[in-house]
Order: structure tokens, then sequence, then C-alpha cells
């Protein structure tokens, strides 16, 4: 045990010299104490999104003068972490004064570690991994009682400086790759995009149809024969509907039928784009069959009939995950309406702004499967490739033509599976959308084999970084200096420094001397 009641670690056996061990709560003290936004006009609050993940970059922040409630005083030095999920691990060394959110804890710039220093070591691997540990289960925050126990090598103040220095010189090198990286990154995103939107646009294919000349069966006749199929299969359902009933359809029952949206001009009051002379313009509505999945409720959690069931954290672009499927009860009935086959197109009904209508295609990825009403299902007519309907998807996905038609509710936004089935189809003679498909199929893989290779260097970068503060923290990045005072003399200084924790030992009282009793 030292002084202060902290259990000290024992130093290892190869201790770089002038290094010291001991845990990080023997080699720091947080905490500042909480201010007031008004008395802080012009300086700025520091919240925790505001603090890149995964590095130490500050990506902005507000006036402090515009938050209503209280915050966390800082100084120019000190070091912020944030303790709270999921933002656990962000860090940043604050370049000036101002107030950060509480959910930050702040580290002074005093002590045993240096805020050049501190921030990095909170930031290496090791570190990240104890303090996740520290906060397993339904425990969102870490706490300094727990991950100050982390065992650090401290190294001389003189040296932390120089670590700090070449750490900021190699890591201003990696960043720079980085960042090239990523805007390659980005610009493959905006290609694929790209390329999506000359699919469904005709541009894509323009050299083709010159050179084939006119469909056998243009865009408008196409559209006449989907609809009279669909037509037909909502004929089909409802005689059977009757007959499974017992009844006679009455006279005027075909009337009954549900006309598909007809296309309509986008939400600025402008027309459709023009489209190549043997295409046409659809909705979802009219080339397929859009179904909402089954409601998720306590009812339906055990039965005899329980099934595997999609869900929106199962569907991404254009792939069907089903690492984690849940299961539920769907009757014979349910099954019907709500089984998967192979071609369904399946796009997230709910989900952050970005990423609703993210679509993807079944492909018996789940065998006997349903799906839940956090998605929405697209089943296709005869005439459409399920295959070309993907790539419209896909196409309004990038283009975020799903944003501007989903409501939000409680900070998720929902396509709708009305709003869907009202939206606008591009629709191409049969045998054009076969190329298309083909096209965009060799275009999308050279793209994806492009990601590919920009996350391995990215991935690349991050263990170099790692790499880096392995030999930083170990005493192997900068040379030790014998002139440098020894940490342990600094670290024997705070403690000195330090209040005691030792209860004081209460005062026994005097007792009173028996004086003796003289008759009067």
């Amino acid at each position: 045990m030292s002084d202060n009641g902290t259990t000290r670690t024992a130093p290892p056996n190869d201790l770089p010299s002038g290094w010291a061990a001991c845990t990080l709560a023997e080699a720091t003290a947080p905490g500042r104490e909480r201010g007031n936004p008004a008395d802080f006009a012009g300086q700025p609050f520091i919240g925790l999104e505001h603090v890149e993940a995964h590095t130490t970059t500050l990506l902005g922040y507000v006036p402090a003068e515009t938050m209503r409630s209280s915050g966390v005083r800082f100084s120019e030095g000190d070091v912020l972490y944030a303790r709270m999920r999921p933002y656990l691990n962000k860090v940043w060394l604050a370049d000036r004064d101002g107030l950060c959110s509480g959910e930050f804890i702040v580290f002074p710039s005093s002590g045993a570690l240096r805020g050049g220093f501190l921030k990095y070591r909170l930031n290496a691997q090791d570190f990240v991994r104890f303090s996740d540990r520290a906060t397993t289960g339904d425990r969102p925050r870490a706490d300094f009682a727990d991950f100050g126990k982390f065992p650090v090598l401290v190294p001389p103040l003189a040296e932390q400086q120089r670590i700090a220095d070449r750490v900021d010189e190699l890591f201003t090198d990696l960043s720079a790759g980085v960042a090239a990286l990523e805007r390659v990154k980005r610009n493959l995103s905006r290609y694929r995009a790209a390329v999506l939107h000359a699919a469904v646009t005709g541009r894509l294919t323009e050299a083709w149809r010159k050179e084939h000349g006119p469909a056998d069966e243009p865009g408008p006749k196409l559209l006449e024969r989907i609809l009279a199929e669909r037509r037909r299969q909502w004929e089909h359902r409802t005689l059977a509907k009757y007959e499974k009933n017992g009844k006679k359809p009455p006279k005027n029952w075909k009337s009954r039928y549900p006309e598909p949206a007809e296309p309509r001009p986008l939400p600025d009051g402008s027309p459709l784009p023009t489209l190549p002379k043997d295409w046409c313009w659809g909705t979802h509505d009219q080339i397929g069959d859009v179904q909402l999945g089954r409601q998720r409720s306590p009812q339906h959690h055990n039965g005899e009939h329980m099934r595997p069931y999609l869900r929106v954290a199962n569907v991404y672009e254009d792939r069907i995950d089903t690492t984690d499927v849940l299961e539920m009860n769907f009757t014979p009935d349910e099954f019907e309406v709500y089984a998967l086959k192979h071609g369904d197109i399946l796009l997230n009904e709910g989900q952050s702004m970005e990423l609703v209508g993210r679509p993807a295609m079944y492909r018996d990825e789940l065998p006997g499967g349903c799906f839940q009403n956090t998605l929405v299902r697209q089943r296709v007519f005869d005439g459409v490739l399920p295959e070309f309907a993907l790539v419209v998807c896909r196409a309004q996905f990038r283009a975020g033509r799903f944003r501007q038609i989903a409501s939000i509710t409680t900070s998720i936004a929902h396509l709708g599976a009305q709003r869907f089935a009202a939206l606008e189809f591009p629709l191409p003679p049969e045998h054009e959308q076969a190329v298309i498909v083909e096209a965009v199929h060799e275009k999308l893989s050279q793209i994806d084999a492009l990601e590919s290779e920009v996350e391995r260097g990215l991935k690349r970068a991050g263990r170099l970084r790692q790499a880096i503060l392995k030999a930083a923290f170990e005493g192997k990045l900068v040379p030790q200096d014998a002139s440098d005072e020894p940490a342990s003399v600094l670290l024997e200084r705070i403690r000195d420094a330090a209040p005691s924790t030792e209860p004081k030992r209460a005062r026994k009282p005097r007792r009173k001397s028996a004086g003796k009793v003289t008759a009067s």
C-alpha cells in the first residue's frame, strides 16, 4: 500500500531509466468545479459530440453563453476524457479555457502526467480495453474509481514532452495519409451514387440503345402488361378469400380494386426528369406489391409456429446479415402474408435519417423466414427484374430521395409503406433492365474492390498508430536522458504534497482529578 492508501503497482524488471510505475490514480488527480455559462461568455462549450471518435481531434463547439445548464470548467492544457457510452474514450487536450459537458472527466494540467503525454496515454488501445471492461453490462459510464487502477509507466517530465512531440510529428504524417484515404473513400461513394444515377436515368445504356434500336416492348407497353398482372393477382386473392369464407363474391366486387398510385411531380413541384424514348415513369406501387412487416408484440413471443424473421438490424445496403436473428410466432395465415421469397426487396422503414430506406435483396439467406414492421417489402410483378428494382432503390437511397419523403418521430425517421409505394419508378424495357443490371454489377464490383483496399489501408494506419503509442509508453520511441529528474522523485513529491487520508484519532476526554471531601 502507498502512503495515501492506494494500491501501488510493482515496477517491471525492464523499466526504462528514470521511469516509475504506479496507477493512473497515483499519477493524476481529475476534477474541476462547475461553472455558470453566463460567466463564460465568449468561451467555448465542448459537448461529447464535439470530439472525434478514436482520435484526439476537436470537431467544433458552441458558445458557452448559449447553454442553459451549468458545465464543468476546464483550462488550457487540461485533458478532457469522455466517460459515457457511446462516446467512451474520446479524448481532447484543451488549447483554450472554457466549459464542457459533465460527462467529461477533466484532468488538470498538473500531477505526474502532463497533458500532451496524457492525451495519448488515454487514447492507447490497452487503456481503451481496460476502460471498456469497467463499463460492461448496465454501466454506461466509466468511473475513475475503476479505471484509476490502470497501471502506467511514468517517464520524467522532460521525456514526456519529447515523447508527445515525437508522437505529434509521426501522427501528423500518418494523418496526412489517412486524410488522403478518406478522400478516396468519399470520392468512391460519390462515384457509386453517380453510377446508380446513370443507371436509372438511361445514361449508362445510351450507347447500347443506339446499337440495338427500338425495343420490341417499350416501357409504356410493359407497364400496361404489369398493371394487368397486378389486377389479375388481386382478383385471384380476393376470390380465394371469398371461397375460404364460404361466400360468393358480390356482383360489383371487381370495382373495389385499389388502383395503384400514379407518378407525381417532385416535392418542389417540378416535373419528373425526361427519360429515354422507350422508357416510362411508373411508381413502386404499380410495378410491385408493397407490404409493411408484421408488428412485434408480446403475444407473438410464444406459440406453435415460431419462425425466424428479419428486422432493420439485419438489412444493410445490398446485404442481409443473419448473425443475429430473432423468432416469433406466425400463424399459417400470417406466414402467407409475411413469408419472404427470393428476389424480395427489403428496405429499412424505421432508421436514422441518413439510413432510412437502406435496401437489400433477399436471396434465401433465412429459409422459412419472415419480416418485421421495421422493414418494408417490395415484391415486383412479372416484367420487372428484382435486380433492377434493387438498382432503383439503391439509386434513390444514395440520392437522398427516401429522406425527402420520410417522417420523423422521436428522432427516428420512418419511410412509410404508402409513401414509398407512391414514389416514382423509372421503367425501361425488360431486355434493357438486364443490360443495366449487368453493367451496374461490373462497375460496382470495381468500386467494392477499391473500397476494400482503402479500408485495408485505414486499418493498417490504425495498427501503426497503436504501434507508435505502444513504443512510446514502453520507453522505446525517444532516448532517455540521464540529466532528467527521475519520475520517482516527482511522484514522491506529489505524494508528500497530497493531504493525508488517514482518519484522525479522536482525543480522549481528560479525567478530572478526584479531590478530597472536607467536612465542614
